[in-house]
């Protein structure tokens, strides 16, 4: 993740003392969350989604593409036995 939101970050020109003014937070705040010490609250996921103009899924973990296949598969047939809906991106 931490890399992910780096790479955003510059690709947009933005510094860290941009994105941390538009979460609210400090730079050292928002340091600590794109250097992977402080996970994201779903309402920063959010914002950080319109900053960079990305889906929501952009950060979430479990739709890296990275993720090993075993858990993915594990994941999905829990989500099933338990009649819970799957998110398309993750299907």
């Amino acid at each position: 993740m931490k890399n992910k939101l780096r790479m955003l970050r510059l690709k947009n020109n933005f510094t860290q003392e941009n994105v941390a003014f538009e979460l609210g937070i400090s730079q050292k705040a928002y340091s600590k969350i794109e250097n992977g010490q402080v996970r994201l609250t779903q309402d920063r996921i959010t914002i950080l989604s319109k900053i960079f103009n990305v889906p929501t899924s952009e950060f979430c973990q479990l739709c890296d593409k990275s993720l090993n296949n075993n858990k993915l598969n594990l994941l999905l047939k829990y989500l099933k036995a338990k009649n819970i809906s799957i998110p398309d991106n993750i299907k």
